[in-house]
């Protein structure tokens, strides 16, 4: 018993530590709802401005709203020696924060059709799409298999593994990023199957909206992030 205490102890001191870090001088670090580089209509008729406005202003703040609230609760907790409660937080904050991060990305994903949405990837990114995955047709084709296959809610992936240096499509439950599949996993095209992303427009038929987003994915986006990872 004592030792555990002792390890406790510990374990907060270091937790406390980092708090006073990420939290101290400057006060408790809050984070805000990006705006996004499009108007909410611009992406019809693939995504309705409706559905768009929702997803921006209700789902993806609340993420934010609830990610800020954990992470004061995180930092009372830890200063006051709280082990409880800062375990208990954890699960709050991963799918707030992964909220967050997940939307965050999701947004860049994205493109009006006259700004570049749905033309197809260019340069060393179309490269080896066409190496791991035979043509660009072949990637869609999986991503929106396993898109449509997921239970529940969650996202459908395109990574670029740089442990192993080749492209990979994965799932995602709930709002966990693509990092909880592996460290070495960096996120290019992330797709939200959340039924908040497509109801109100394409109803249960998740398959067709997963057919249809394709047409305004932003792959001078993942074009970038690729040539910047492979550096």
């Amino acid at each position: 018993m004592a030792i555990r205490s002792v390890a406790s102890r510990k374990t907060l001191a270091g937790l406390k530590e980092t708090s006073s870090r990420l939290f101290g001088f400057r006060g408790l670090q809050t984070f805000t709802l990006p705006d996004l580089p499009y108007d909410y209509g611009a992406l019809e008729p693939a995504i309705s401005g409706e559905i768009m406005q929702i997803h921006h202003q209700k789902h993806h703040q609340a993420y934010i709203t609830n990610y800020n609230n954990a992470l004061e609760q995180l930092d009372l907790a830890v200063n006051k020696g709280d082990a409880s409660t800062v375990v208990k937080l954890q699960s709050a904050i991963k799918f707030n924060g992964g909220g967050h991060v997940n939307h965050s990305i999701f947004w860049k994903n994205l493109a009006p059709i006259n700004e570049g949405g749905g033309e197809p990837p260019k340069g060393s990114l179309g490269s080896a799409i066409d190496t791991h995955f035979g043509s660009l047709e072949g990637l869609v084709k999986k991503m929106s298999a396993e898109g449509a296959a997921v239970q529940g809610s969650g996202w459908v992936w395109l990574g670029l593994d740089k442990e192993l240096n080749k492209l990979v499509v994965d799932t995602t439950a709930n709002q966990d990023p693509l990092v909880t599949k592996g460290g070495s996993l960096v996120p290019l095209v992330g797709i939200d199957v959340w039924e908040h992303a497509y109801y109100l427009q394409y109803k249960n038929v998740r398959p067709e909206y997963l057919k249809n987003v394709w047409k305004v994915i932003n792959w001078k986006y993942a074009s970038e992030v690729y040539e910047k990872e492979c550096k």
